[in-house]
């Protein structure tokens, strides 16, 4: 990635640079305190309908989230469409369609050669020809094949259309995808997410609407346009048997360090001295759980994993919970607001202290002070934060 790529793209300054001394005062601000952690419906109701389709988004409305999350990448003709990665195979039917077999082609995405169908080479036109389909093989298919892939525009317009319907507020928190893939390929997202939301009134740190990234480039270009609220996402690639963060490439930093050679890992991003640098560009971070309360497996004698339910498998449920990190109070005294992903309801992944039931998961992670969380099954969270 050249330097001249990234100034095309906007970044080259959040790159090179921390966020400017005003724009750190006003960020660092300590952020409002909910009276109740905000739900968000991951991808929509994700768990029960085939994700980030308006049916979905239409469902967690109903079930009671409080936003609603659309992943955003970009068409052919520079249309925001909502899907989770610009990879289309995996979330929809494109493989099925003999009239796009020759669209699959090979693309290097956050320094990983893949290969699939990917949505910058689609027409807006072309894409509505397309129809969802379940990403989980163990969840329920039936409606794969039925809805269409939506625009931002269409989420917009329909978290507006709820609210008034409702008269509650439904806000919208929508991810950057890959800036930096999508820069590459003639196509950032940024200033097309800022049209839109200007367009949709959202420019203000009170308007329903939070944008996040794993990546820290675009949030300070966004910081210097915007005063939505911006969150810093943190991943890693798996949880060791003694419960600690696993980091490996593409999940161990955001891929802007990658790029500029900067040696730091999502690790650092959630020290003490990493919160309080996100806290010069964004009003929260949201860190995969693991990094909040991680489980351990419990070894035996033999040097292998017990399988703690006999059930033949090893997996979350085989794991015993660690005591909460210090990431949530530090984060706090930084005055970053936490939010936190992604919560699911099957026993499988479920730690053996919830004992297969999703509501004592989401209870202990309230417990921890969380502002909010990510849940593909938002009846059930808004039900556990209710007390219902």
């Amino acid at each position: 990635m050249t330097t001249k790529l990234l100034m095309t793209a906007g970044l080259a300054i959040g790159l090179a640079v921390a966020a400017p001394a005003t724009v750190r005062a006003q960020a660092a601000a300590p952020a409002p305190v909910s009276q109740k952690p905000l739900i968000v419906g991951h991808r929509g109701a994700s768990g029960y309908l085939p994700e980030h389709t308006l049916e979905a988004y239409r469902l967690a409305i109903a079930q009671g989230a409080d936003f609603i999350e659309p992943d955003l990448v970009a068409t052919k003709d520079g249309v925001l469409i909502a899907r989770h990665e610009p990879m289309l195979g995996g979330t929809t039917d494109v493989a099925g369609r003999p009239e796009f077999a020759s669209r699959k082609t090979t693309r290097r995405v956050d320094g990983v050669e893949t290969t699939d169908w990917f949505s910058g080479d689609f027409t807006l036109a072309e894409i509505r020809t397309l129809r969802a389909k379940q990403a989980f093989a163990d969840r329920d298919p039936s409606h794969n094949g039925q809805y269409q892939i939506p625009t931002f525009q269409e989420v917009i317009d329909l978290a507006k259309a709820e609210s008034a319907r409702l008269g509650r507020s439904v806000g919208v928190y929508p991810e950057t995808k890959h800036p930096i893939f999508h820069a590459a390929i003639g196509l950032p997202l940024e200033d097309r997410l800022l049209d839109a939301l200007k367009a949709a009134g959202w420019t203000e740190k009170s308007s329903p609407v939070i944008i996040q990234s794993f990546e820290t480039a675009n949030l300070k270009y966004l910081r210097g346009k915007t005063q939505v609220r911006l969150f810093q996402l943190v991943d890693a690639d798996d949880v060791d048997k003694d419960g600690g963060i696993v980091l490996a490439a593409p999940f161990d930093k955001p891929y802007d360090f990658v790029v500029t050679g900067d040696k730091r890992t999502f690790k650092d991003l959630v020290t003490a001295e990493g919160l309080k640098e996100i806290a010069t560009y964004a009003d929260g971070v949201a860190p995969w759980k693991p990094y909040l309360m991680a489980g351990r497996q419990v070894i035996g004698a033999d040097g292998k994993p017990q399988d703690l339910n006999k059930d033949g498998v090893i997996d979350e449920r085989d794991r015993v919970l660690l005591p909460p990190s210090d990431v949530v109070k530090n984060a706090k005294a930084a005055g970053l607001q936490v939010h936190s992903w992604t919560f699911r309801n099957e026993a499988k992944r479920l730690a053996s202290d919830f004992k297969g039931d999703p509501a004592a998961e989401y209870k202990a992670f309230f417990a921890l002070g969380i502002d909010g969380l990510f849940s593909d099954f938002p009846d059930t969270a808004v039900a556990a934060r209710d007390g219902k």
